[in-house]
């Protein structure tokens, strides 16, 4: 993986290959499989749009991870899109990596779908896919989008959804970026944990 450069902020979602074990008594408020200040489950071996293999060990040389569920059809992750963006270019010059990872099924969720998306939004950050949907399930993910952010000890600083409102223009606050900025700003976010918002993740019974 390359270091941020002014043209690409490098955003990544993990699959892990090895597991941490969780239990309920792990879970947080909102997630029933992860809390805050828990280390962050590792996996390695998601294949992204860029066509590579990618782990979580990629992103060693960042202060700062962003991991964030999203997938293709999901109103809800369409219509954070542009702010995701804008939140990528306030923070192009720290080193912060932003991962997106797609554990959604369904016929317009492959990997070449994810490309066309990617390429027509103009993403500038990492979109992996976990056809598993492991990654999603020991994150403790059920809604799209939603968000982790790691700290450089690779615990769960943060989780939860992006801000509070759908409408951009009434969005008071900005729980993602205040949490990556009191992060680099050495403290802990407040609040460490916010209720996910989004469409449902729908798993696979099965596994």
């Amino acid at each position: 993986m390359s270091r941020l450069t002014p043209r690409k902020l490098s955003i990544a979602i993990l699959l892990p290959a090895v597991m941490l074990g969780t239990s309920p008594a792990d879970a947080g408020k909102f997630n029933r499989v992860l809390d805050v200040d828990a280390p962050a489950p590792t996996w390695s071996d998601l294949r992204g749009t860029d066509g590579k293999l990618h782990s979580l060990d990629d992103y060693k040389e960042h202060d700062v991870v962003v991991l964030f569920f999203t997938d293709n059809h999901c109103p809800m992750s369409k219509q954070y899109e542009t702010r995701l963006q804008k939140f990528a270019k306030a923070f192009a010059d720290k080193k912060l990596a932003i991962v997106a990872v797609n554990v959604s099924k369904g016929p317009g969720e492959t990997l070449e779908k994810m490309k066309r998306h990617a390429k027509k939004r103009k993403w500038t950050f990492d979109y992996l896919r976990d056809p598993s949907q492991k990654v999603g399930r020991v994150y403790g993910a059920v809604r799209t989008p939603q968000f982790f952010v790691l700290d450089g000890d690779r615990k769960v600083a943060y989780m939860g959804s992006l801000d509070e409102n759908d409408d951009p223009q009434r969005a008071k606050k900005h729980y993602l970026h205040n949490a990556v900025r009191a992060l680099l700003d050495k403290k802990r976010p407040s609040p460490g944990e916010t209720l996910q918002r989004g469409c449902k993740i729908e798993y696979d019974d099965k596994k």
